[in-house]
Formats: C-alpha cells, structure tokens, sequence
C-alpha cells in the first residue's frame, strides 16, 4: 500500500539529516512520512488519511 493521504495526496518527503564525521558534515538523505490513520467515513468505507485531514473530516461530520 502506498504511503499516500486518500484526500489531500500528501505523500513521504526527503529531508536531509546533518551529522557531523570527522570534521565534515555529511548529509544523509531520510524520509518523512505522513502521519496516516485509517477514518470511516458515513458511508461505512474505510480510507486511509492523514491526522490533518481526519481531524477537518470529523468537524465536518459534527
């Protein structure tokens, strides 16, 4: 399953992560991933979205 919010499309970024060896910084590339849950929506299906986008849904729905 791809790592992608159902609403909004936010997908993993790269970031780069400095650490300093020997006397060098040396970036390293790592990846950051969207905070997904799982949300029922009325109809009784189930998608995956991020917590953003989950807490807009559940005001909508209040």
């Amino acid at each position: 399953m791809a790592k992608i919010c159902d609403i909004c499309g936010k997908q993993p970024t790269v970031g780069k992560k400095y650490k300093k060896l020997m006397s060098r910084y040396n970036p390293s590339k790592r990846r950051q991933h969207p905070n997904l849950q799982k949300a029922k929506l009325p109809s009784g299906k189930t998608i995956r979205v991020c917590a953003r986008c989950k807490k807009n849904l559940y005001k909508l729905i209040k």
